[in-house]
Order: C-alpha cells, then sequence, then structure tokens
C-alpha cells in the first residue's frame, strides 16, 4: 500500500483494522434521464425580494425556477459579493478562482452554477451507475458531508442526486450507494475517491465541472499527487472552478497548469477577517493557559465555545482535564472514530454541545450558527491557518470573539499573522479574575480506548515505556524481602521488588561482544535498608531477530566465518529422526 494515498490531515496512510477496500466494481446500470419534478411555485410570487442599493438578488440572474426554489426555503434573499461576482462568470462557463473571507456563501456559489447548467442541458447529465457528472473535492470529510448536505437542500426541487464520499468508514456502504442510480454530483475526499476509481468503481470520464474547495489546503505538498491523478481521469474539456479564503501565488501557478485562463475574483482586502470578529491575544505563560481557559468558560456558560490545538494528543489532554473539573467538552479530531465526530458535530450544530475542543480538521468550512467565542489555545504552525480558524465565529452578520493564548512556545508566530493581515494583533492581559485557581478535580477520566495494529515499537510491538508500564502494573509476586520487619509494615514499606513485580527502576544495560543484551539492577528495601541484586536476563527478541537467528544457526560455519567449535553444541536441524541419530556424532565442545 505504499501508494495509498491518504484521505486527510486527520487520518493515517494504513487501514489496520478496517475493511480491505472497495470489491470488484459491478456491471453498470443504466436509467432513464431523470425529470425535474413538476411545481406550480413562481418566483414572481413566492419570492419577491426588494431591491436594495448596492446589491443583487437572485432573481437578478437568469437562474431557473426550481434553484430559486431550494434557495428560497433556505431564507436567500440577496447575494454576497462573492457570489455575484462569481455567478456571472461561471455561467459564461469560465474558469474561476474565488478568494473571499469565510462564511460568506462560496459553497452556495458553485452549486448553484452547477445545477443552473445540468437544468438548461439535460444531456450532462449521467445515466450510468458510477459516472458523476460534476466532481467537488474538499480536504476534510466533515466538509464533504457538509457540502453534499447544502447540495441536497439548494437542489431539493431540481431532482438531482447528490452523495458524500469519504474515508473513515465502511467501503461497501458507500459502494452500494454508488452502484445504486446515478449520481449527477459526488463530494469526495481524494483518498477514497481514489480508491472507487481504481476498482473502477468510478468513472469520471464523464465529469464537466470540477470544483476544488478550499483550494490552499488541496493544492498543498500533501494532496498535489492525488489531485494530479484525479485530474488526469476527467477530461480536458471542463470547467473547473477554486474556491478557498486565501489563495496565494504558489497555488495560483500550481493551479494554472490545469484550469486554463483563469478568471481571479478576491473579494475585499486580501486575507483580512470580517469586521465582526473581535481579536484579542493574552500573553500567559503555559501553565496558565487551563486556569486562564477554565475561568473563560465558565464566563460564557450557555454559549458555544471552539477551542483549537494543535495536535491530536492536545486535544484529548485538554478534553479528560475539562471533564475532570465538570466542563462537558467533547473532542473533534482525526483520532475520534467518524460516527462520533459526526455525532459531535450534530449536537455542536443542536446546541446539546457546547464546548468542543477540535484541531485544525473544524477550521476548514464547517459552518455552525451562533459561535459566540473562538480560542486558540495553541497558536496555528501557519498564518494562513488563523484566519480560517477565528472565521469559524461571526458568520452571516453576527459578532463574535476569538480570544489567543501567546506563551512562551507560540508566540514566534505572530508576526506573521500580523503581516499577513496587515494590521496588529491587539494584545491585554486578562483581569484578575481570570487567574483565579480552578477547584479541584472531581473525578478522574481514563484515556480513550485507541484501536488497531502496529504500535511504537520498530517491530510493531509497544514502545519501552508502554513495557515498562505494563511491567509496573503486573501482579506482585510470591518473593518478598526476608526481613522480619518487612512481614508487618505496610505494603508501601515493602521492599520494592515485590510491589513492583522485580520491575525494578534505574536497571542498567550493557552489551557483550556476541551481541546479546543483558540487564543487571539493584534495589533498596524499605524495611531493611538491603540491597539485592537482581540476575542478569536477557529480553527476548523480537520475531524478526529470531528469524535471522535460526537463518544463521541453519548456516554451516564455514559460511559464518566462525571457528567450528563455536556452532559444535548446536542441534542440527531436520526432522526428530536425523537429530536423534546425529546427536551422536555431535562434538560436546562448549560454545565460548
Amino acid at each position: 500500500r505504499r501508494d495509498e494515498p491518504r484521505e486527510d490531515r486527520g487520518e493515517r496512510r494504513g487501514r489496520r483494522g478496517r475493511d480491505d477496500g472497495p470489491r470488484p466494481a459491478a456491471p453498470r446500470k443504466t436509467f432513464p434521464p431523470a425529470e425535474v419534478p413538476a411545481s406550480d411555485w413562481d418566483p414572481a410570487v413566492s419570492y419577491a425580494v426588494p431591491e436594495k442599493e448596492g446589491l443583487r438578488r437572485f432573481t437578478d440572474f437568469p437562474i431557473q425556477a426550481p434553484i430559486l426554489h431550494g434557495l428560497a426555503d433556505l431564507g436567500f434573499q440577496y447575494c454576497t459579493p462573492i457570489q455575484a461576482a462569481s455567478l456571472e462568470q461561471t455561467m459564461a462557463g469560465r474558469n474561476v478562482a474565488g478568494r473571499a473571507q469565510t462564511g460568506t456563501g462560496k459553497t452556495a456559489a458553485f452549486l448553484i452554477a452547477i445545477f443552473k447548467r445540468m437544468l438548461e442541458n439535460p444531456a450532462l447529465r449521467p445515466t450510468e451507475t458510477g459516472r458523476p457528472a460534476a466532481l467537488v473535492l474538499a480536504p476534510t470529510r466533515e466538509l464533504v458531508m457538509q457540502i453534499a448536505e447544502d447540495a441536497k437542500k439548494i437542489g431539493a426541487h431540481c431532482g438531482l442526486r447528490c452523495l458524500a464520499v469519504y474515508g473513515g468508514c465502511d467501503h461497501a456502504a458507500q459502494q452500494d450507494a454508488i452502484e445504486s442510480q446515478p449520481f449527477d454530483l459526488i463530494a469526495a475526499t481524494p483518498g477514497r475517491l481514489l480508491d472507487f476509481r481504481r476498482a473502477h468503481v468510478l468513472d469520471l470520464s464523464g465529469v464537466n465541472t470540477l470544483v476544488i474547495d478550499e483550494a490552499d489546503r488541496m493544492l498543498d505538498m500533501g494532496f498535489i499527487p492525488d489531485v494530479r491523478k484525479i485530474i488526469w481521469y476527467c477530461p480536458k474539456e471542463r470547467q473547473t472552478l477554486l474556491f478557498s479564503a486565501t489563495l496565494g501565488e504558489d497555488v495560483m501557478k500550481l493551479a494554472s497548469q490545469w484550469m486554463p485562463d483563469p478568471v481571479q475574483i478576491a473579494v475585499d482586502a486580501e486575507y483580512h477577517p470580517a469586521d465582526t470578529i473581535r481579536q484579542v491575544v493574552y500573553p500567559i505563560s503555559s501553565h496558565e493557559k487551563f486556569t486562564v481557559l477554565y475561568n473563560i468558560l465558565k464566563r460564557h456558560e450557555g454559549e458555544r465555545v471552539l477551542v483549537f490545538r494543535n495536535r491530536k494528543s492536545g486535544c484529548e489532554d485538554l478534553v479528560r482535564q475539562l471533564q475532570s473539573h465538570d466542563i462537558p467538552a467533547l473532542e473533534l479530531s482525526g483520532d475520534v472514530d467518524q460516527k462520533k465526530r459526526i455525532r459531535i458535530l450534530e449536537d455542536f450544530r443542536s446546541g446539546a454541545a457546547k464546548v468542543v475542543v477540535a484541531t485544525d480538521v473544524a477550521a476548514r468550512g464547517l459552518q455552525v450558527d451562533d459561535i459566540a467565542l473562538v480560542v486558540n489555545y495553541d497558536f496555528p504552525y501557519e498564518p494562513d491557518d488563523y484566519i480560517h480558524r477565528i472565521g469559524r465565529t461571526g458568520r452571516a452578520g453576527e459578532t463574535g470573539t476569538a480570544v489567543s493564548f501567546a506563551c512562551e512556545d507560540e508566540s514566534f508566530i505572530i508576526p506573521d499573522i500580523e503581516k499577513l493581515i496587515e494590521h496588529e494583533l491587539p494584545c491585554e492581559m486578562p483581569d484578575e479574575a481570570m487567574f483565579a485557581e480552578p477547584p479541584p478535580a472531581t473525578h478522574s477520566v481514563p484515556r480513550r480506548e485507541r484501536h488497531g495494529g502496529g504500535g511504537g515499537g520498530r517491530f510493531g510491538g509497544p514502545r519501552h515505556g508502554a513495557r515498562v508500564a505494563a511491567a509496573s502494573a503486573a501482579p506482585a509476586t510470591s518473593r518478598r524481602c526476608s526481613s522480619p520487619s518487612s512481614a508487618s509494615s505496610s505494603p508501601s514499606s515493602r521492599c520494592s521488588r515485590s510491589a513492583r513485580g522485580f520491575a525494578i527502576p534505574g536497571s542498567s544495560r550493557r552489551r557483550s561482544r556476541r551481541g546479546s543484551t543483558s540487564s543487571s539492577s539493584t534495589a533498596r528495601c524499605r524495611a531493611c535498608s538491603s540491597t539485592r541484586s537482581r540476575a542478569p536476563t536477557r529480553p527476548p527478541a523480537p520475531a524478526a531477530r529470531r528469524s535471522r537467528s535460526r537463518s544463521a544457526r541453519s548456516a554451516s560455519p564455514s559460511s559464518r566465518g566462525s571457528s567450528p567449535s563455536r556452532w559444535a553444541s548446536r542441534a542440527p536441524r531436520g526432522p526428530p529422526s536425523a537429530r536423534a541419530s546425529s546427536a551422536a556424532t555431535t562434538p560436546t565442545s562448549a560454545s565460548p
């Protein structure tokens, strides 16, 4: 699986513990062309939007009534600047690269253009299974599911079929959906899409519109090989659209290879966050972060708060710490099971969950209304990610606050962020109430159980720290200190060997000339103050080393370059009869 692409930043390459991939493709089924449902809905009567100076209505564009019906159901009346600017170009069939702030409706902009093109040309709509007419690529599973959900809402009255294809779940269920009926639009992550393409479950030769959402992340060094393969599978005669909140020159140079003569659309000043977001930086030390966060969450109790961390392990540790202090926080990262991630997002959108700690998997394109506060517990590694993080609040005209903790570990990125957004980040000290120590933890939260094969060791086993922890948790043996006082002393004062199961810390290892590893250690008894040595032991060799040892023992002495006496005591290999017959002729000299 060396050439297997990764699904997103939160998914490992390997698939240990999961299904074995898509099954062989079934013969493609042919269906009659889908028809638009008949409706007497009249936009002139049911979608009358008054004119406003400087704003364009959706009815000002030549958009079909079924699409307008879906927009009316969603409450859309006026186009955002990126929608108004991009619809003119996309409806004309041009390639577009659009850049705008987060939360400005870029998803609706390209979905409206795709649906309008399909309704105008019914011949473009697929009649065979596994041959979509439009393809949308996104970097994360959550964004893919959201795009498919938005497409179903906007095209609810168009008779169009949309499907989300993403990793982290069983191949069989998605393959059954793909082979059940033709889909006009498929939103997918690159890795899972290539899985189905290699198995010939999907055929991308009928794609006439390709959209790369969050193009800056899709065209970075991690996704470029996957995107190249997907574009190679698509026909050359197509319309290509790029949308993101940040589009640099490097991304545009790379994208120009796949979309000739693109029309670049930039709305407002480049990289400027929305004016509805109040940004503040708290210069605090790393050991003060949790105290300040705890008091912030208590001050904003009952409101939606999104906390960002850089690493998945950091998210888990912070969630466990918050939960032990009776704050019901949830974790959203690549280590969380996909079904649980979906459930957490649904609870966060509905308001059942108020505090979510996430990695940058939640910073791209997710639409959750009424997020009052975004907290950067860690400053991001890349300045662009700061724009996407704080864009989760202050959406759709609402106001929000973005608080960032500047400690001694991540403050170096602040000048790069200020250079990117072209203004200084306001820095202020938290008030004294923010430094009030939280109450002691009421309970302990265990770590999340981890599944799957592999491990930290070289040969797939646990790391040395895990072996020491396992040995420390081993049951006590019957060998105890011989001191009479140890029998009546408490367990904590008895010999450390009996309490630790002979996993005595402080052991020293030495390597002999032959390459064998031996360990010896001493321990002092707490009851009698005597010291005892543990006999040197040789740990079991890994399976790979044992296999090499067998092959070495079976080799002839001359081939090993050693004296015959070294191998004289080795029992010859072969069937039991051969070993018994050769035992009488085997020299008995001891090996050195």
